[in-house]
């Protein structure tokens, strides 16, 4: 045999083995780049369904408890049987139905199981209450569990076959001032508009699904596998997420997954994943709990799908080049322009593994293995900056979020919750520097009748303008705010006896004389209270509450200031 044989023959040997190789090496690196980056878009794609699901909820939660704590409701429903505290009541769940995102509501009261229930269309206008809830009907045993668990909040999908409707029931529980249940509020959000805009978000590639704390599949795009009114049934019955898989590994493994991050339901953020097989296929699953409603998200990412092996067909060519080069180069160039740049491209891979985009110098050689680089540092930046984008996008829609649960949409005021949170402040100020402050309640007289003869665009704009008389009349440094349909709070401090007085009687002044300009008189009744350092939040209201309710019991636009002795002053306007 000749020795160009023999060489041919070694070249060739030598070709095939790096052929051979090359095609290893490729199957294992691209198989790992695919696992760590899909690790990676799974845990951004987890928090970003995550954040989506909790701004479209969360509003609706905060104005659910708001709902829930609403004084006319409770006095009606520890007394359902008196007319006007019913009146009172209905109005008030209508000024909270106009905010909910479905425009409905529901109130089940625990003295007597009344139902109530109006719609987005108003439907029920004059005739809210719909039925009775029997503690031995199947359809009404969620109320009597949710009762009996004592949860104040509580998700659930489930069909109303009173209503006819199936829904997101957001629950919330109705506790009096001694903390005992005295029934239910809350609202729902169409299930299938829910599932289009937040699971069935048509990307493909991407399985999207939310399941609760028993691991119970609430919110799925197929609705045969959500377990419609999981409150009440037993364990063993329920479709839990374990259904989805075949292989009974999967299910151990994503089941051991809930467990584990329900022991880490202390640290948020937290996400799990790991690979399972679902309609022969093979998936990355990323999990996340989500504290503030008590479920799990649950995202399938389908990486042949998302990213498949034919984009990383141009890493053959690399290799086999590189191996190539290798027979032809001496040591010192395959040092210098191979492995060192290698070496320098796999520190790059470990940082990014470890969640850090910020990329060391990377050599690249006017080579495959400098391109190679270059691709990786490009496609390094855009993850990057993609990673940036999202979490800029999630903090700004989380404080904005933040900021519209806490301002009036209607007069720009701070609403309830903002009151809430002022006045808890002005309370731990005041007991730290032993200082009272002051706080004015009032609401528009015959507001009722303003709506009924003008209409209710007529009376938000009178709402609008007392809003603007309001903060007029007090100092810049006061937190004006309305407490909710036509009552507004003010929060003065510092303050004392003079001062409540004076300002609040220029307030009730200014809402009659400046009404006047506007073609529509309106006045307000005014209550105030100077508040001691040993008041808490609920005999700081009650007071001014009280106060108030004087004033318009004295005949309206007057103003009434209460103090801890229960000593009253009233004045006319």
């Amino acid at each position: 045999m000749s020795l160009k044989t023999r060489i041919l023959g070694l070249a060739a040997s030598l070709i095939l083995v790096a052929s051979l190789a090359s095609w290893l090496a490729y199957r294992e690196l691209s198989e790992n780049i695919i696992e760590r980056w899909g690790q990676q878009v799974a845990e951004i794609q987890v928090r970003y369904d995550s954040a989506r699901l909790l701004q479209s909820l969360e509003r609706e939660i905060g104005l659910a408890k708001q709902m829930a704590s609403s004084s006319a409701l409770l006095n009606w429903a520890v007394d359902p049987a008196a007319p006007a505290l019913e009146s009172e009541a209905i109005r008030q769940m209508e000024s909270f139905r106009s905010n909910f995102r479905d425009n409905s509501y529901f109130v089940a009261l625990l003295e007597n199981g009344h139902y109530y229930y109006n719609n987005e269309k108003n439907e029920y206008a004059g005739d809210q209450f719909r039925y009775v809830l029997d503690p031995d009907k199947p359809d009404d045993a969620w109320f009597f569990q949710l009762i009996e668990e004592g949860r104040d909040f509580h998700l659930n999908v489930n069909p109303d076959t009173e209503l006819g409707v199936t829904k997101l029931w957001i629950d919330v529980l109705m506790r009096d001032e001694t903390d005992r249940i005295v029934g239910m509020v809350g609202t729902g959000l169409n299930l299938d508009d829910f599932l289009q805009d937040i699971v069935d978000i048509g990307q493909e590639g991407i399985t999207t699904l939310f399941v609760d704390y028993n691991g119970a599949i609430q919110l799925y795009r197929d609705r045969n596998f959500i377990d419609f009114a999981s409150i009440i049934k037993p364990e063993g019955q329920k479709n839990t997420v374990d259904l989805l898989f075949d292989d009974p590994q999967d299910k151990q493994q994503i089941l051991g997954m809930l467990q584990l991050l329900k022991k880490r339901s202390g640290q948020a953020g937290q996400v799990e994943s790991g690979f399972v097989t679902v309609d022969g296929r093979r998936h990355l699953a990323g999990v996340a709990f989500l504290p503030a409603i008590g479920w799990f998200e649950i995202t399938l990412l389908d990486l042949n799908t998302l990213l498949p092996r034919s984009y990383l067909w141009p890493l053959v060519a690399v290799f086999l080049g590189t191996l190539l080069v290798t027979l032809l180069l001496f040591h010192q160039i395959i040092q210098s322009r191979i492995l060192k740049p290698i070496m320098s491209l796999e520190h790059a891979v470990e940082k990014v593994r470890e969640g850090s985009f910020d990329l060391p110098r990377l050599d690249k050689p006017d080579n495959e293995i400098g391109w190679l680089a270059d691709h990786f540092e490009k496609m390094t930046h855009s993850l990057g900056h993609s990673t940036r984008e999202l979490e800029a996008k999630v903090a700004q829609r989380t404080d904005e979020l933040n900021r519209l649960a806490r301002i009036d949409p209607l007069t720009g005021l701070k609403n309830r919750r903002g009151l809430d949170e002022v006045l808890d402040e002005e309370i731990q100020r005041a007991r730290r520097q032993e200082t009272g402050f002051g706080v004015i309640w009032l609401d528009v007289d015959h507001f009722k009748s303003i709506n009924d003869t003008l209409g209710h665009q007529a009376g938000d704009q009178i709402l609008c303008r007392v809003a603007l008389w309001l903060k007029a009349g007090v100092r810049p440094y006061d937190h004006p705010g309305r407490w909710g349909g036509d009552e507004f709070v003010v929060l003065l401090s510092p303050c004392d006896p003079e001062t409540l007085e004076r300002i609040a009687r220029r307030i009730c002044e200014s809402v009659a004389h400046e009404s006047l300009k506007t073609g529509s008189a309106v006045t307000v009744s005014v209550g105030g209270y100077l508040c001691t350092p040993q008041d808490t939040s609920d005999t700081i209201l009650r007071h001014a509450d009280r106060a108030l309710y004087r004033a318009k019991a004295n005949g309206r636009n007057q103003v009434c200031i209460e103090t801890a002795g229960d000593a009253t002053a009233t004045m006319e306007s």
